[in-house]
């Protein structure tokens, strides 16, 4: 993978910050975007714009035509078995609120318990702590072991027969583990729950199968996938998706309106009230596109690599000064490395890295549970992605080691290497 001739594809990297240039290390927040991503949004409002499904006009029909083949280059992107899986939201957040609501609705009884996980992000807790306090239904949690995996077991005490639906991550946005999705699932299902997949985490990384999976519901945001801000999918299937009732109400999504009655369209259109985020849907089939075309191999290989990096350079330069949070080997983890510098607050190392133009995540990462979990108040998150360089991972270390030095006592010597692999 020539990550020389990519970066010259993301214009923002060439920016410099307090004068030195910008290492992007945050791609688990939001990922950079290609120029092919902002020239197919400046294309869309200069050359397409109109709303969708709606005119009868030319230039309605192109609008139409680009936004359904968006849906379709998602459905692809997953393997779903047809595009009239995909819906559109606005993100996973949404998504997944999405899921919840319509499940309040249609399935889920006072007292039904819902299983999420320790390292869940609060993106994929808050909606069902809310169904928790307005709809009666009980929200328990499988707990991460010491190492930050999830293993299947973690799920055994909830499958009695309350459990209707199990919640969890692909990828956690903290530690990096890989979870085992079709394992639990396969349980899952085995005791009448149906499976909600954050993917929001996993899908700029591995390639996905909704069918290997095994999961009912699965969420991802364009944003993370470098696609543009504001648009997300969620894949259900399909004769789950027919029998489920709207959430949002609005244009589109009616079929026939009356005084006293109303009957609402077959999904997708059923999932997306108003108009969409077209130029979102366009932009982010684009993204796929360009995501798809690095090659998942050759992805997994860079990525592999900077993690070897920073591990053996975790050990090596920072020893047990530096914890590093989740599996401690590169095998079954994605590029996310949460970690703490004894007696320095995260923030103080994320605002110091600033200084010297390195991007990090300092703070609670939407993940309060497993702060309390083990036990602190902040983690420092570098997230390499696709652009970053082994010279980055290199300067992070640099300055990582000198914010070590201005903040350990004069006379007092480092700790002693440890081994965090």
């Amino acid at each position: 993978m020539d990550v020389d001739r990519l970066r010259a594809e993301f214009p923002i990297l060439s920016r410099r910050f307090h004068g030195h240039p910008l290492a992007y290390l945050d791609s688990a927040a939001t990922s950079q975007k290609p120029r092919s991503v902002i020239e197919s949004e400046v294309r869309y409002y200069s050359e397409l714009n109109s709303n969708v499904h709606r005119g009868a006009y030319g230039l309605a029909e192109e609008a139409t035509n680009a936004f359904e083949d968006a849906r379709a280059r998602v459905a692809r992107f997953l393997h779903a078995d047809d595009p009239s899986e995909i819906v559109f939201t606005h993100g996973t957040t949404e998504s997944i609120n999405l899921v919840a609501n319509v499940l309040a609705r249609s399935r889920l009884r006072h007292d039904d318990r819902i299983v999420a996980t320790e390292m869940d992000h609060h993106s994929n807790i808050v909606p069902w702590h809310m169904l928790r306090v307005y709809h009666g239904t009980e929200l328990e949690f499988a707990k991460v072991d010491e190492d930050g995996r999830l293993p299947p077991a973690a799920f055994e005490p909830f499958w009695d027969g309350r459990t209707k639906v199990v919640t969890l991550p692909h990828v956690s946005n903290v530690l990096g583990t890989i979870v085992p999705v079709r394992e639990i699932a396969d349980v899952a299902h085995r005791a009448g729950a149906l499976v909600v997949v954050d993917a929001a985490q996993s899908a700029p990384h591995l390639p996905l199968d909704v069918r290997d999976l095994g999961a009912d519901f699965l969420a991802f945001s364009g944003h993370k996938t470098l696609g543009p801000t504001g648009i997300g999918v969620l894949w259900t299937r399909k004769a789950l998706l027919d029998e489920l009732p709207p959430w949002m109400g609005g244009g589109e999504m009616i079929e026939r309106v009356e005084r006293d009655r109303i009957s609402y369209r077959d999904p997708p259109a059923r999932f997306e009230a108003g108009t969409p985020n077209i130029a979102g849907a366009v932009g982010l089939s684009v993204a796929l596109d360009f995501l798809e075309g690095i090659g998942w191999s050759d992805l997994a290989a860079h990525e592999r690599d900077l993690a070897h990096q920073f591990l053996d350079l975790a050990h090596d330069r920072l020893g047990e000064s530096m914890k590093v949070y989740g599996p401690q080997r590169v095998e079954g983890r994605e590029s996310v490395f949460s970690f703490t510098l004894h007696g320095i607050h995260a923030h103080d190392i994320g605002s110091l890295l600033d200084a010297d133009g390195i991007a990090v995540r300092a703070g609670q990462h939407c993940a309060q549970i497993l702060m309390e979990k083990f036990g602190v108040p902040a983690m420092v998150r570098a997230s390499p992605y696709l652009y970053n360089t082994s010279s980055e991972i290199e300067r992070l270390f640099d300055t990582l080691l000198r914010i070590r030095a201005r903040f350990r006592p004069s006379g007092v010597s480092a700790p002693a290497a440890g081994a965090v692999r």
